[in-house]
């Protein structure tokens, strides 16, 4: 054998960069299925913990929307799980074996993992979003009972991680209510009627104006779920005044702000933290979702996974790409 043969059998390539040609070089591989994957930290993130580990294993970016041909793909006997992405989260969901309670309830899957019954492969799904954005909280706030809990919260946004917002918020944070804002007002109905149908949209309340903020009780934990951009339309515009409206209470808590790209430093984070909230970076999230999704595919718990590693290494990332768009 060649030292060149040598050297590329013990050293696989970066999970930042594989590709499904260099699949053979790995022990094990999963996937990160979706589109508009190349900005994904997905594969960077669960790099650094394999080689943590000391495991041959990769994630590979599968640029498809292909639900069947992607299951063909999963039965291989190294594959080990995957993340799931847009627009494939909920249009997944009839094809799996078996829904944890998170994925069930917020009616999403982000990752597919396996388990064997009766020698037959056992596709399942979670919902570590919901996760990641409760350790974000409770990973950062160091008396959640005091700052967090039996008080409102607020949720800016009406999309998927607003879904996920919510039933973080409503399963693990004990919150008296739960206010909704956001610029369009049929999507905030949407996720009323779907939270609603779905168990745990009791405690949501619209919130439209600038006047019903002012009426309202601070929150303790908000949730940003909007990109990172000046307000332009009067939709928008009023989203952010009703937003502010809130960080100008006297009582104070903590935000998670889950825009990160290109920067998690954002307009929203910087005013939040500028009236005296705390802001946690939605890289935490990132995180903590990616952390528990290595729980399922290799069966450690998140203690011995190497997490201020994944920190450090997601931080340094994040900030290089904010560096190279100066």
């Amino acid at each position: 054998m060649s030292l060149a043969q040598n050297d590329h059998q013990s050293n696989p390539p970066s999970g930042d960069s594989l590709t499904s040609s260099q699949v053979s070089q790995l022990d094990r591989h999963g996937y990160l299925f979706g589109k508009k994957l190349t900005n994904s930290l997905s594969p960077y993130l669960h790099n650094v913990i394999y080689q943590h580990l000391g495991l041959r294993w990769g994630q590979v970016r599968l640029d498809s929307a292909d639900i069947p041909a992607f299951l063909e793909l999963a039965r291989h006997r190294d594959f080990y799980g995957a993340s799931v992405t847009m627009p494939n989260k909920v249009a997944i969901l009839p094809y799996l074996d078996e829904l944890t309670e998170e994925c069930r309830d917020v009616g999403a899957c982000n990752t597919l993992f396996l388990r064997e019954e009766n020698g037959r492969r056992i596709f399942c799904g979670a919902n570590t979003d919901t996760i990641g954005i409760r350790e974000s909280f409770y990973q950062n706030v160091s008396d959640p009972d005091a700052l967090l809990h039996h008080r409102p919260a607020l949720v800016v946004g009406g999309g998927g991680a607003a879904r996920s917002a919510i039933y973080a918020l409503w399963k693990w944070m004990k919150p008296t209510t739960i206010y909704l804002v956001n610029r369009d007002e049929a999507e905030v109905d949407a996720v009323i009627r779907e939270c609603n149908e779905r168990g745990y949209g009791d405690l949501l309340q619209h919130v439209k104006t600038v006047a019903q903020a002012e009426s309202l009780q601070a929150p303790g934990a908000i949730v940003a779920c909007v990109p990172d951009f000046e307000p332009q339309t009067p939709e928008e515009i009023l989203a952010r005044e009703v937003t502010e409206v809130f960080l100008d209470k006297e009582t104070k808590g903590a935000i998670l702000e889950m825009c990160y790209n290109p920067t998690p430093f954002t307009r929203l984070g910087a005013i939040a933290e500028e009236k005296g909230w705390q802001v946690i970076l939605g890289t935490e999230a990132l995180v903590w979702q990616g952390l528990e999704q290595d729980k399922y595919w290799t069966n450690r718990p998140v203690d011995e996974l190497p997490v201020q590693k994944v920190q450090e290494a997601i931080a340094e990332k994040v900030a290089q790409r904010a560096h190279s768009k100066l």
